[in-house]
């Protein structure tokens, strides 16, 4: 079922639009409006761009329900927000995982669902840690001090994934720079088809080497698996684009985020450098405690739902900020603490429902490989002196774009 527009129907007095609420300058977050809007207004609409308003939902509960409910489905980036330009709604659509409902996307998760399963990702673990040892070699060779965003935690997910599913590292000056204007700077409906036929022909040409020249890759698997009927070219492509617009990103920040709060807290990185035991605890404390994910996840109702005393209306967009509800205190004890001994930690970080992340042992795997290589190779790994790491400050999802350290 396709929604109206949002915005198609007024908001009723109780929804006065707030601001997005956003962490304050140079922090990663949460923005501390989240902690009061717990309290008072869990459920409230907030102004987003191109005049567009959402509800933003605070509470764990609430996020816990909605990120499972069929009611909401996760729109194009084509088609939300709302864009100037004629015919903003025709032509092809940048498609990926998270968008394909129903049988389409059970099928492409069964495809895909070995690959990236807790077994085989273990399995991987001696190469994930072999790429993450040579990225640190070549990084310590550059310094001290030295960027460990654009010397390590930007490349090594990048690295991992393409690995993985077969996308060459080598187009990577290709294809980032246009994924950086798919998620940033499709501002009109003709720069979001300008950048979604790029995006569609690259998997597209990507595929037709698969074909040609098979691989031990996912992305081979996939194929063959279109030859046989199982899936079709769409749905392989929709696996394409979502390993290249979010597949390796997030991994990055919540690698970049967690070394930058340990960091802040040199008792804490001494503590998981001498005391090994404690990382998987630590990683599972990290993705919780982490706000990468302040408002990126996006929904749209297909008919009217009930939450937090509120009426999201058929065609309002839904935003369940993970981050707000893995600070819940009503769930996390002490919840603003980072606490590497965390045992309960029923984290919302990979989603839920039909639509949990597929790569969610992968991520883990990419977040305890990155860490012990850093720990065994930096284990005096510090801020550097007199540098600040750079933030975008109007970005949602926080993480920062340098992190200067010395060693």
């Amino acid at each position: 079922m396709t929604p109206p527009p949002p915005g198609a129907q007024a908001p009723g007095p109780e929804a006065d639009v707030l601001d997005f609420p956003l962490p304050p300058p140079g922090t990663m977050g949460p923005p501390e409006t989240c902690a009061r809007l717990r309290e008072s207004r869990p459920v409230a609409r907030v102004g987003l761009v191109m005049d567009a308003t959402a509800w933003y939902v605070t509470r764990y509960e609430d996020v816990r329900a909605l990120l499972a409910d069929p009611r909401l489905i996760r729109p194009t980036i084509n088609d939300w927000p709302p864009r100037p330009g004629p015919a903003a709604g025709e032509g092809p659509r940048l498609v990926t995982m998270a968008e394909l409902d129903g049988p389409r996307h059970l099928a492409l998760r069964r495809s895909v669902a070995s690959a990236f399963s807790s077994g085989a990702v273990r399995d991987r673990l001696p190469r994930i840690r072999g790429l993450a040892d040579r990225l640190l070699e070549e990084f310590a060779d550059g310094g001290p001090p030295g960027d460990l965003v654009a010397g390590f935690t930007e490349p090594f997910p990048l690295l991992v994934l393409c690995d993985l599913v077969g996308i060459p590292s080598r187009d990577r000056d290709w294809f980032l720079p246009v994924l950086d204007a798919a998620l940033d700077g499709m501002v009109t409906a003709e720069e979001g088809r300008r950048v979604t036929d790029l995006l569609r022909a690259y998997v597209a040409e990507l595929i037709a080497r698969k074909r040609s020249r098979p691989g031990d890759d996912v992305l081979t698997l996939l194929v063959r698996q279109c030859e046989d009927g199982t899936l079709t070219d769409e749905e392989v492509t929709a696996f394409g684009l979502s390993m290249l617009t979010v597949g390796f990103g997030i991994s990055g920040f919540f690698l970049a985020d967690s070394v930058h709060t340990l960091l802040h807290r040199p008792d804490q990185w001494a503590r998981l450098r001498d005391h090994r035991d404690l990382m998987p605890g630590a990683v599972e404390e990290l993705l919780r405690y982490v706000p990468v994910m302040n408002g990126t996840v996006l929904l749209l109702a297909t008919e009217d739902i009930e939450v937090g005393g509120q009426t999201i209306r058929r065609g309002d967009a839904v935003i369940p900020v993970l981050a707000s509800a893995n600070r819940d205190g009503s769930v996390f004890a002490d919840a603003a603490r980072l606490d590497l001994c965390r045992t309960d930690n029923p984290h919302l970080t990979f989603g839920r429902g039909t639509h949990n992340c597929v790569g969610a042992h992968l991520a883990r795997a990419e977040l305890t490989a990155g860490l012990e290589a850093l720990l065994d190779r930096f284990p005096q790994l510090r801020p550097a002196e007199g540098q600040e790491p750079l933030w975008d400050d109007q970005s949602v999802t926080k993480s920062p774009l340098t992190l200067p350290v010395g060693w």
